[in-house]
């Protein structure tokens, strides 16, 4: 793996903008409501855009039960780990295969999620794995600019037919670190990444002319809000310099038809047992872990974690 530079651009590549035009014409925010089904505009915006916002995914209770799962189990505190961001600052995270049936669990196998997924990529989709990222106040890090792809890649995932659901558990505003992405940056293909202190980013010369064509857009999120984006969409978030904590819980999802060709460190493609909506308000279980297989952070090859 390459270690990334700070690059100065003088010249300008030639790169195709996306249409922004095109874009424009459509929405990339919706709220979710009972009965729920994720339409065919909400996937023009995601092929478009690389990503949707949908308000109002979690309600006040379910935001409470994730909220209370996170932070009184000690699963989570056990496996967590630390990345360096490359400018001195860390953040925590917690990673998992396989969903359970734990209140992550039920909400990475619930309906609204799945089947959003399956009409945004266009097939049977699986949990790839599961993250709990965690900036706490005055001391979280930065993420740098990365697209998953350019990770995933390294797993023996042939396309970029992939995407993450990023969920809020607190409010994600810009002074916290919310999240940044450049809007139809999934349209140019996985970039070169490289080692950015713990973590893996994408080329930074290829980002700057990016950012030149690709609209720069800070994702700010109340709790239960989620954002569902493309594996190849540029994003990062900044450092947390407020006194207020930003945790947020990733699933990561794979297409059937992209099963990996090798074995690594997260799953190879294993069917979902989907669970309806309702069972998220219905689930009362906090703390059995049962399957969820925790990730040893040494036996990834795309990350340099510190316990």
């Amino acid at each position: 793996m390459l270690f990334c530079k700070q690059v100065i651009v003088e010249q300008p590549l030639h790169i195709t903008q996306p249409s922004q035009g095109e874009t424009a014409m459509f929405k990339k925010e919706f709220r979710y409501g009972r009965p729920f089904t994720a339409t065919d505009e909400m996937k023009r915006s995601f092929d478009e855009a690389g990503f949707v916002i949908i308000r109002g995914l979690l309600d006040k209770d379910e935001v409470g039960k994730l909220t209370k799962s996170v932070e009184t189990n000690e699963a989570f505190s056990q496996h967590a780990f630390n990345l360096d961001d490359g400018a001195g600052r860390k953040s925590r995270m917690v990673a998992w295969d396989h969903p359970g049936s734990d209140v992550t669990g039920i909400l990475a196998r619930s309906a609204r999620v799945i089947k959003t997924c399956e009409k945004l990529l266009g097939d049977e989709v699986y949990h790839y794995h599961g993250k709990l990222m965690m900036k706490n106040p005055q001391s979280g890090g930065k993420f740098v600019w990365h697209q998953d792809y350019g990770y995933w890649y390294q797993n023996g995932n042939l396309f970029p037919d992939m995407m993450s659901v990023f969920v809020a558990i607190d409010q994600c505003t810009i002074e916290n670190g919310c999240l940044q992405v450049l809007k139809g940056s999934h349209k140019c293909g996985r970039i070169d990444h490289c080692v950015v202190g713990g973590q893996t980013g994408a080329d930074l010369e290829r980002v700057s002319q990016l950012k030149t064509v690709c609209p720069l857009e800070y994702v700010e999120m109340e709790p239960g809000d989620a954002l569902f984006f493309h594996a190849n969409l540029l994003h990062s978030s900044t450092a947390n310099n407020s006194d207020r904590r930003r945790w947020a819980y990733v699933m990561a999802i794979n297409t059937k038809h992209n099963n990996p060709v090798k074995k690594h460190h997260h799953p190879q493609y294993t069917k979902l047992d989907i669970v309806d909506d309702s069972a998220l308000k219905a689930c009362e279980n906090y703390y059995d872990m049962t399957g969820k297989d925790f990730m040893n952070p040494a036996t990834s090859k795309t990350i340099k974690a510190e316990t």
